[in-house]
């Protein structure tokens, strides 16, 4: 594939495409790379709203609803949150004493990190809004 440049007004610079034999097809505009895994977002989501259901962590984290119940499930195996029934609806504890699993971060704790996290949306009391811009 050839990537090809096509003017965006939006912008006010150009959108990128690809180019496929002798037709152009836009390519949908990601947000790029980010910090944070899939896993992490969904981590900070469940620490901010233990109640939250699956659905809403995927529509705010950008991913299917599979794709959360997966890094879930990996996150149980891995000891980082507890899954409980209430009623008809799961709660999810965030297990704070978890360490980060890289060696280069292996000393941080989930707990501190949230803490950075949270602490840091809740002082400006400023979201990211679907772009990942602050917006009040």
């Amino acid at each position: 594939m050839v990537a090809a440049v096509a003017p965006d007004p939006s912008l006010g610079a150009p959108a990128p495409t690809h180019a496929h034999r002798e037709y152009v097809v836009p390519v949908t505009v990601d947000r790029g790379w980010t910090f944070l895994t899939n896993h992490g977002h969904v981590l900070v989501c469940l620490a901010t709203d233990p109640d939250a259901r699956l659905r809403e962590v995927a529509d705010r984290v950008g991913i299917t609803e599979r794709a959360v119940q997966q890094i879930v499930a990996e996150l149980e195996q891995g000891g980082y949150v507890i899954k409980e029934r209430v009623g008809r609806r799961n709660h999810y504890t965030v297990v704070r004493s978890g360490r980060f699993r890289h060696p280069v971060e292996e000393g941080m704790t989930v707990g501190a990190f949230l803490d950075l996290v949270v602490t840091a949306t809740s002082a400006t009391g400023v979201q990211p809004d679907e772009a990942g811009t602050p917006s009040p």
